[in-house]
């Protein structure tokens, strides 16, 4: 059986027309049940006849995701869902609220093969890639359940997007669609720890999705241990592939840097960041550490601020990333951490 959310419109239509031999018309019948009105059953499309709707269900299906777990944050309304997908694995989803918009971190794996050490994510391992539709199905799931639309979606969750490439830029078409989600292209983030032929070659496809790099070190010594895969990938290779992209597409590129007590947040760490940055059209998140682990701890404020100086004087703007879900298990990770320790119940 196919999943319907693994199709891009394109390729709906074309399952329609060329496989079922229907009317062009009833992939948009379809599609508005699926991504408009959140109906993943095909019994209850009541525009498509009887004949038409048993067809659908012998031949195909939409990702169904059991909810684990909900916290939801008494400070902001940061919303974080645990799911448990058909094969048995978990995966989280967060919603976030900001003023003037409603975003989602999303998940592009089941667990994480970097073992970024201060991601609760890769303490799980790595299990598999998410399919196209596990990876949509994450919008539509939160979208039904809090009964509002997502205009921003962040593939910053569980995984590194860009070792899951396909499944990526196939869900990327989806979320964009008119037909379908209708979320911006400018609205869509893809966050790397730096696969640097994966970074060019989103240019190249003419990806218009923005770009983060989760640098978190600007010495190559210090991400060996932070990001262990840029062993393979140095902070060289990774900032010359963000050159290239920015020759390509003219985008400015997000840098996120992790802050971390005593670890990254000197001021020679500062000054070594602007020079590695040079030469790009660059925005700095600086994130203070959710701590995982009780030898991770995050930076006082003072030291925090004295660093994003350091960086402003030398002509880069930066950020204090506004912290979200600082009450729940905000980390990527913690809330599936929780479960496997058997900590939390079914909802």
């Amino acid at each position: 059986m196919k999943s319907i959310i693994d199709m891009t419109y394109e390729q709906l239509v074309k399952e329609v027309t060329e496989v079922l031999q229907w009317e062009r018309y009833r992939a948009d019948q379809i599609s508005d049940w699926v991504y408009d009105k959140k109906v993943f059953d095909f019994e209850e499309m009541t525009n498509l006849s009887k004949e038409h709707r048993k067809l659908l269900s012998e031949r195909y299906f939409t990702p169904q995701f059991e909810l684990l777990d909900k916290q939801v944050s008494k400070k902001d309304g940061t919303t974080k869902y645990l799911w448990k997908l058909p094969d048995g694995n978990t995966i989280e989803s967060v919603l976030l609220f900001y003023p003037n918009r409603i975003a989602a971190c999303i998940s592009t794996q089941v667990g994480c093969p970097i073992g970024c050490k201060f991601c609760a994510t890769g303490m799980n391992g790595f299990v598999r890639n998410l399919s196209t539709g596990e990876i949509v199905a994450q919008i539509l799931h939160m979208e039904k359940d809090a009964k509002l639309r997502i205009g921003n979606v962040v593939y910053m969750g569980m995984g590194e997007p860009f070792l899951n490439y396909e499944n990526v830029i196939k869900s990327i078409k989806i979320l964009n669609h008119p037909k379908m989600l209708g979320i911006g292209i400018r609205h869509i983030i893809v966050s790397t720890v730096g696969i640097p032929d994966k970074i060019v070659k989103f240019a190249k496809d003419g990806m218009k999705a923005r770009r983060a790099i989760s640098l978190h070190a600007a010495f190559n010594h210090k991400r060996d241990e932070l990001v262990p895969i840029n062993t393979k990938y140095p902070i060289e290779e990774v900032i010359q592939a963000a050159k290239k992209y920015q020759e390509v597409t003219g985008n400015r590129v997000s840098i996120e840097y992790v802050m971390i007590r005593e670890v990254n947040d000197f001021d020679a760490d500062a000054r070594k960041l602007v020079e590695v940055l040079r030469g790009l059209k660059v925005f700095v998140n600086l994130i203070p550490i959710n701590p995982v682990s009780k030898d991770l701890r995050r930076p006082s404020k003072g030291r925090t601020l004295a660093f994003k100086t350091i960086l402003e004087r030398a002509g880069i703007e930066a950020e204090i990333r506004q912290e979200k879900g600082t009450d729940i298990d905000a980390a990527c990770g913690q809330l599936k951490i929780r479960k496997i320790k058997g900590q939390i119940k079914s909802v």
